[in-house]
């Protein structure tokens, strides 16, 4: 099994401070192991946070992000704090999803990449934003993302 090259990680193993906004959080990625191997990876925030752009009240989402690595994998404790500066920034539901999706694809340039990003709804009407790259590579299992839409009282 091949060693993952660390060094260039600044986050893993140290108290880090989350960044005031998205734009300053530092995304970091690492060497795949088994670059050539089509397999996905998940990511699933159950409880992310931003806020709305004109009231300043929170807006929540349940955020799966799927994607096939080429050479690089991202970090998870970057991709943790990058997702946790949202928590103080105002955007609509559908630029921080969409923002989420890009800053990983510029990072990582995976072979495939999408984001689900399924908000709770305020006001009675749930935004839920669906974006990939393209077509997922040939042959590969692909789960749903398991998030069922909102149905209120119905």
């Amino acid at each position: 099994m091949p060693k993952t090259d660390v060094s260039g990680l600044s986050m893993l193993g140290s108290q880090t401070e989350t960044a005031a906004n998205p734009e300053a959080a530092i995304l970091e990625k690492v060497p795949s192991g088994h670059a050539g191997t089509d397999y996905v990876v998940r990511f699933t925030a159950p409880e992310f946070t931003s806020l709305c752009p004109m009231t300043g009240q929170p807006d929540f989402a349940h955020i799966v992000i799927d994607y096939v690595p080429n050479e690089w994998l991202v970090e998870s404790k970057s991709l943790k704090l990058f997702l946790h500066s949202f928590r103080n920034h105002g955007a609509f539901h559908e630029d921080c999803s969409i923002y989420i999706a890009k800053r990983l694809v510029e990072l990582l340039e995976p072979k495939w990449l999408r984001i689900g990003a399924y908000w709770y709804p305020r006001g009675g009407i749930p935004i839920d934003v669906f974006w990939q790259t393209g077509k997922p590579p040939e042959g590969l299992w692909l789960p749903d993302q398991g998030v069922q839409p909102y149905r209120g009282r119905g």
